[in-house]
């Protein structure tokens, strides 16, 4: 037999494979590294919650909103915080880029280019007539180069504001000099999210030589004739065009669009007597603030979304003293003055409960329909799980605090029903009075946000506000932050405005009576509201003021405010500042 050698350990390190070896083991080693990599991101990327407040647990929300310290509000004359507020602008997932003036030069290039970018900015295709034809008559608005023309002139009029999309133009007047077009965007320093549409006139002239040029573009919303109305959806199934400007599954508000909030019905007899359903009646929540209301309101509709029922609600909302002209409390107030009703509709199952009391009647008896009565808050949505009667009733007493609605929502329920903030947004109607505002003003504007009023009288919570808020006080606390002749948005509650005249010396200022014509007796929003009020007029209340007033300061490039920037008083009154977290 032969003998085998043992071969030494030293023979695998001889220097002829020392380089071999070292790459190899540098190799393994990157490899190792790239993995444990990409497990250490897929591990962030499950587990990484951004910063948005409507992402974060119910009670962190809602401790921003209100304090939750006792089962009693505080009197809040400032506008209630809706589920819009909280969509971060710097998320808004963009269906598009925005449009610029070198996309719309460069697609004029050939016919069919320019067929191709109408196509895609567009929110319906836009038809083009092959080669311009010059003749006299009314101006073809379907032709391209008059609606390369409409863009430019938008382009080059709007330079505060990014466009997103341009629809199919249309004609304008009766005499055939103009054409109507709308247009989607966004303002340049977007502070909320959501997008804008507006829809203006094109006065155009053609020229011997066949090519146009627009000579004129009428104010926000005149070219009545290109404004589409928004197809709605139901129960949440939004288009596909919408789910590009969503956010976390949320549809994004668009400003502008016809609104259709109708109220729901139930189509037959055999839905209804198959539906399960929650109402809430009675109670100490009428007439209280906006803030107690929504507060109230939301832990309802969290509690029917938990129990997978209708929530049957009333949509006449009774408005605060500290909202009203005659400082009284106000009954018969609708939910859509207020309130995007066709949002709630189409994202949420909810009755309008006059309707569900009509249908109810008619056939509770026939279908035996079982309502199932509770009188004790303390009952937990829990305990209702496995109830089977069609009509869950919860019905409230004449004690307060006790009989606030949002009691159901507290101790340990507050973990399990979440007030589903995102669907409450504010009115449509309202916000297009802030648009408007804001668009008058070419989005190019700062704003102050002056508190007085009866705040300003009582020295004893605010002893410096009344100081600290007059014209030379706010001209010394502004004049570092807001440059020399800037349009200046001046938000207040001082009924006299001439008290700020002082600004006029350094800024061109502006209030919000200065666009009373946007809700007078000619205005489209006076129009639908009294439509929705069976042909009486609506008041534009103090809320609605306060509302727009917010809203429209919200909206300027630099904004600032009355108790944080110009005094040290504490908003709800002395020693109730908070601390920052």
């Amino acid at each position: 037999m032969k003998s085998h050698a043992l071969v030494p350990r030293s023979a695998s390190f001889r220097p002829e494979t020392l380089g071999q070896n070292a790459v190899q083991l540098i190799g393994n080693l990157c490899f190792s590294l790239f993995v444990l990599g990409v497990l250490a991101f897929t591990i962030i990327a499950a587990t990484y919650q951004p910063e948005d407040p409507l992402l974060h647990p119910s009670t962190k929300l809602s401790s921003f909103l209100t304090s939750t310290s006792n089962a009693t509000f505080r009197s809040d004359d400032s506008a209630a915080h809706t589920g819009d507020d909280f969509l971060s602008p710097n998320s808004t997932s963009d269906s598009s880029a925005a449009i610029t003036l070198s996309h719309i030069n460069s697609s004029t290039k050939t016919s069919q280019v320019a067929v191709d970018s109408a196509a895609a900015v567009g929110d319906e295709a836009t038809d083009s007539s092959t080669s311009a034809v010059c003749a006299d008559g009314p101006i073809d608005c379907t032709d391209t180069e008059v609606f390369h023309s409409m863009m430019r002139a938008a382009i080059e009029m709007f330079r505060n504001i990014h466009f997103y999309r341009f629809g199919k133009p249309a004609r304008g007047g009766e005499d055939g000099k103009s054409c109507d077009m709308a247009w989607r965007f966004r303002p340049e320093e977007a502070k909320r999210a959501g997008f804008y549409k507006d829809y203006r006139r094109f006065d155009i002239v053609r020229y011997a030589n066949c090519t146009y040029s627009v000579v004129k573009v009428g104010e926000y919303h005149s070219g009545i004739n290109a404004r589409k109305k928004r197809k709605t959806t139901q129960g949440g199934d939004f288009k596909a065009k919408d789910a590009a400007d969503s956010l976390s599954g949320m549809v994004l508000p668009v400003i502008g669009e016809a609104v259709n909030d109708t109220l729901p019905v139930v189509e037959s007899e055999s839905k209804f007597s198959s539906g399960k359903y929650l109402i809430y009646t009675g109670g100490g929540d009428r007439c209280k603030s906006m803030n107690h209301y929504l507060w109230s309101f939301l832990c309802a509709l969290g509690e029917a979304q938990y129990l997978n029922r209708t929530l049957v609600m009333d949509l006449s909302i009774c408005l605060n003293s500290m909202y009203s002209s005659s400082n009284q409390d106000e009954e018969g107030k609708d939910f859509r003055f207020y309130f995007d009703f066709e949002h709630l509709r189409d994202s949420a199952s909810v009755l309008d409960q006059l309707q569900f009391w009509e249908d109810w009647s008619k056939w509770q008896k026939k279908n035996k329909l079982r309502l199932y009565l509770v009188e004790d808050f303390k009952i937990t949505p829990l305990k209702l799980a496995e109830v089977k009667d069609s009509l869950i009733m919860r019905k409230f007493g004449t004690v307060e605090p006790d009989n606030y609605w949002y009691r159901v929502c507290e101790g340990e329920t507050e973990s399990v029903i979440l007030r589903p903030w995102n669907l409450i947004w504010k009115s449509r109607r309202l916000m297009d009075i802030v648009a408007s505002i804001a668009s008058r003003l070419n989005w190019d504007y700062d704003a102050v946000h002056v508190v007085r009023g009866e705040k300003a009288k009582n020295t004893q919570l605010w002893p410096n506000l009344a100081a600290d808020t007059s014209p030379d006080a706010l001209l010394s606390g502004i004049r570092n932050k807001i440059d020399d002749g800037r349009n200046l948005y001046v938000a207040t509650d001082e009924p006299d405005t001439t008290f700020f005249d002082p600004l006029k010396e350094r800024y061109t200022t502006h209030f919000l009576n200065d666009f009373r014509d946007l809700w007078d007796e000619n205005s489209e929003w006076y129009l639908e509201t009294m439509k929705l009020n069976n042909g009486v007029p609506v008041e534009f209340d103090g809320y609605m003021r306060v509302e727009v007033d917010t809203e429209v300061s919200l909206r300027a490039k630099k904004h600032i405010e009355t108790f944080n920037d110009l005094t040290n008083d504490c908003k709800d009154g002395i020693n109730t500042c908070r601390k920052a977290s």
